[in-house]
């Protein structure tokens, strides 16, 4: 095939962003063609929906399939490329005169079929193979490796926006754990008052030291995001090389690349560390009822939704698209109501997580079982759920996360009608959890347990 055919079949199958023969080549939804590489060096920055750079469609699809037919016609390009370079005059071998058709991996050289059975190159044998099926599984190898970092540094992108959520968040949050703390022990005898101030003190070190981390944590993503897309953008330009060059220095940058990935930043796990007040449950016991609790619906669940924006509890599976039923979960209310006064009662939890337990007024119990959450709704929880192997704590009314350890045995609720107050504690640290203030109490409430037993 001659150079002037070859140049017009690249025309036809260039890419229109880099204007090479096309990569992996996808189909997006206004109907024109790209390399794979081309979207997604730029997408874990873009807020979706992206853009087509032709004619500026929305592009609602991130999960994109290779376009089969554009793929084979632009590997027999490459391939007409190669073969039309390897039987060049100056490229052939130097000694017999041959087109070098063989690839040795071990040496990276190219060589005639006469040079690959020589007794120079016959220790290397077991590596040789064909030129053109080389070139190709090393540009198999490519892709994969371009899809994986480009699943990295998706999986960073999410990563680095939760540590800067937590960032920005986590000095405000050690402040309302200090305050909440303080009203503890003010309401505690004089002479606790020293252990308190410890306390306090403690608490303040601890949650510095962790905002270094997390600020260490963010500057440490940022810099992987810079070294991700600099790989990348490497790894894209040895794609559009012509094969010989690709083969010949595939094996450094796989080395490079595969040092990088070893490096990847996790994501600090934050969690204050607590300790105990000194005759919290036993004052707290003095205000102890005794709870019945009646399950009234199955399938029932506790979901987050992505970043804790938003929750479900009671939801079956059919009222929400995200949940996936599950044996074991059920829902229960508590037989008794409240409307003044202070009420405590103490909830088992073990080692198990994926529940919540708090109180509710009726009119969320009736009307409200399938809504999200918020403030006013009347519902008052402290709930756990399990992600990857780490369970998290939060609260609703409004819904945050507690970055305290999660309680393994008993947990107190301590309903305050005088103060609106829901409070919850680690009964056997004898520790407070989290104080749910300015509650906007409609009576009258009740107890409410949603639990998954998997």
């Amino acid at each position: 095939m001659n150079s002037v055919i070859l140049q017009i079949l690249h025309r036809a199958i260039a890419c229109p962003s880099c204007m090479n023969c096309l990569l992996d080549p996808v189909t997006i939804d206004c109907g024109h063609n790209f390399c794979r590489p081309c979207l997604y060096v730029s997408w874990p920055d873009i807020p979706a929906p992206a853009q087509c750079s032709i004619c500026k469609t929305e592009i609602r699809r991130r999960e994109l399939k290779t376009n089969t037919t554009l793929k084979n016609m632009a590997s027999c390009v490459r391939k007409a490329s190669l073969w039309h370079f390897l039987s060049s005059e100056e490229q052939k071998c130097g000694i017999h005169r041959k087109t070098k058709k063989v690839f040795c991996e071990v040496d990276k050289s190219l060589l005639c079929l006469l040079c690959s059975n020589s007794q120079e190159h016959r220790d290397h044998r077991h590596r040789h193979c064909p030129v053109d099926r080389a070139a190709e599984e090393c540009e198999e190898k490519l892709l994969k490796k371009m899809q994986f970092l480009s699943e990295k540094a998706c999986e960073n992108h999410r990563n680095l926006n939760m540590e800067t959520t937590r960032t920005r968040d986590w000095k405000g949050y050690v402040s309302l754990r200090i305050e909440a703390i303080r009203a503890q022990y003010q309401k505690m005898p004089a002479f606790l008052r020293e252990e308190g101030q410890h306390y306090l003190e403690r608490l303040q070190k601890n949650g510095e030291d962790i905002f270094q981390q997390l600020t260490e944590s963010k500057a440490r993503m940022k810099h992987w995001r810079e070294m991700l897309r600099g790989m990348y953008e490497e790894l894209k330009k040895m794609g559009y090389k012509p094969h010989v060059e690709l083969l010949q220095a595939f094996g450094d940058i796989l080395y490079r690349c595969e040092f990088l990935l070893l490096q990847v930043p996790k994501p600090v796990n934050p969690e204050l560390s607590t300790g105990p007040i000194t005759g919290l449950v036993d004052k707290l016991r003095g205000f102890r009822v005794d709870i019945t609790l009646h399950p009234e619906r199955a399938n029932s669940h506790i979901f987050l939704h992505g970043d804790l924006r938003s929750m479900n509890v009671g939801c079956d599976a059919q009222d929400d698209p995200h949940i996936t039923a599950a044996p074991g979960c059920f829902l229960s209310w508590g037989a008794q109501t409240f409307t003044f006064g202070k009420y405590y009662w103490e909830v088992h939890v073990g080692d198990s997580c994926n529940w919540a337990f708090g109180v509710c007024n009726n009119y969320w119990k009736e009307k409200r079982q399938n809504d999200k959450v918020d403030e006013e709704k009347g519902l008052f929880l402290l709930g756990c759920v399990k992600e990857d192997v780490h369970c998290s704590l939060f609260t609703t009314s409004p819904l945050m996360v507690q970055y305290v350890p999660r309680p393994t045995n008993q947990v107190g609720i301590f309903l305050n009608c005088e103060d609106r107050t829901v409070s919850f504690v680690d009964v056997d640290q004898s520790s407070l959890i989290h104080t749910i203030t300015n509650c906007s109490f409609s009576p009258p409430l009740r107890p409410i347990h949603c639990c998954s037993h998997f």
